[in-house]
């Protein structure tokens, strides 16, 4: 009985892993590979994203290699515990568009024996922590910063700087609107703009 309760108890272990950076990084790219890879193994995976995020297509999850998946898109973290009640592995992108209750919905999918895995920005455009992903990285069990290279310097950059005119944290875009920077770069431009 004792061993018996012990495999169940592991079978029934969830965790959650959060891959983090700036964009052009790979965020979404490392995403897919782990999703693809529980997927391989036979296991039940379903990705998800903030409705809001519709770049590239409204339902996929898109890289901006175009590599792709279908997922669902969804308007409030709360509707994550349902969606996901059949899965043993969720996948999450964007999340730092989510509202807050990601982090409670992250760990109750995690005690519930998933395996969730959570793709976002850490900072936003003026490299600030963003959204809830900094409570997210402390709850996780993995955090993987991926990094992307500085378009000016050739050094990596884990800064995301937008290039157009505007002051809403929110403002989807690309190449056109934002370009990665290394720490120098960007906070030397930060500071043009802000004097």
């Amino acid at each position: 009985m004792f061993l018996e309760n012990t495999i169940n108890h592991r079978k029934n272990t969830g965790w959650i892993e959060v891959i983090c950076g700036s964009m052009f990084s790979g965020k979404t790219e490392e995403l897919l590979r782990r999703i693809k890879r529980a997927e391989f193994a036979g296991q039940k995976v379903e990705i998800f994203k903030p409705a809001i995020d519709k770049r590239y297509d409204d339902e996929d999850v898109v890289s901006h290699d175009k590599n792709k998946m279908g997922a669902t898109p969804v308007e409030a973290s709360s509707n994550l515990v349902l969606l996901a009640n059949d899965c043993d592995v969720v996948g999450i992108d964007e999340a730092q568009f989510f509202d807050d209750g990601i982090v409670e919905v992250a760990n109750q999918l995690a005690n519930s024996g998933k395996r969730v895995i959570i793709a976002g920005l850490d900072m936003d455009f003026k490299g600030r922590p963003f959204g809830p992903m900094p409570n997210l990285m402390a709850i996780a069990e993995y955090v993987t910063k991926v990094h992307a290279i500085c378009m000016r310097t050739g050094n990596l950059a884990n800064y995301s700087f937008r290039k157009i005119s505007s002051d809403k944290l929110v403002e989807l875009g690309e190449k056109t609107e934002y370009e990665p920077l290394s720490r120098a770069v960007f906070w030397d431009e930060l500071n043009k703009i802000t004097d």
